[in-house]
């Protein structure tokens, strides 16, 4: 196991990269927002690091983690970094990776809508993405099913009782009467057609 030593921990914001408990954040912020883009800078450092303490804050209610307590290392021009979140409240030690994996998944919308990203942009790499919930349509689904039902139903009653009144109109009037020009030994043959 990588450990972590906890005093320079704090001090100089650099850890080992594959430590217990640290993360690792790859952004694409080019793929997501294009020519819109923004830079990577300290703000959005402070911003990731206020968005991660909300998220251990709103999972824990007794949470009393503070921005300072993440921890940023390693942060590359491709935007991808290390973090770790610690307890001062238990001497620096490092917050298991369990509670913030569960604080991430709980936020991680909201981690997303700061940040214009979405799962596969924002990326966290020992957690996995979690799914957005299933939109639900504003009418319940079997409505729709049995409003389609019953629209097909009514056109095949209309189209019977169409077909039946055609039908029996069809029955109703009588022959009409053709006349055959055709001679038949200089006589004028009428038909009647049935």
């Amino acid at each position: 196991m990588c450990f972590i030593n906890l005093i320079s921990l704090r001090n100089s914001s650099s850890f080992q990269q594959n430590a217990q408990n640290a993360f690792k954040v790859r952004l694409s912020i080019k793929t997501a927002l294009g020519d819109n883009a923004y830079a990577w800078d300290a703000n959005e450092e402070y911003l990731f690091k206020a968005m991660v303490a909300f998220a251990m804050r709103r999972y824990s209610s007794k949470s009393t983690t503070q921005i300072s307590d993440v921890l940023l290392c390693n942060v590359t021009d491709r935007v991808s970094f290390w973090f770790v979140v610690t307890d001062s409240s238990q001497n620096v030690t490092t917050v298991p990776a369990s509670v913030v994996e569960a604080a991430i998944r709980m936020n991680r919308n909201r981690i997303n809508s700061a940040f214009l990203l979405s799962d596969k942009t924002l990326q966290f790499l020992k957690i996995t993405s979690t799914l957005s919930p299933p939109v639900e349509p504003s009418t319940p689904v079997w409505l729709i099913v049995f409003g389609v039902v019953l629209c097909l139903i009514v056109a095949g009653i209309v189209f019977l009782v169409v077909a039946g009144i055609q039908q029996r109109k069809n029955n109703r009037t009588p022959p009409s009467p053709i006349i055959d020009l055709a001679h038949t030994r200089g006589r004028t043959i009428l038909y009647w057609l049935c």
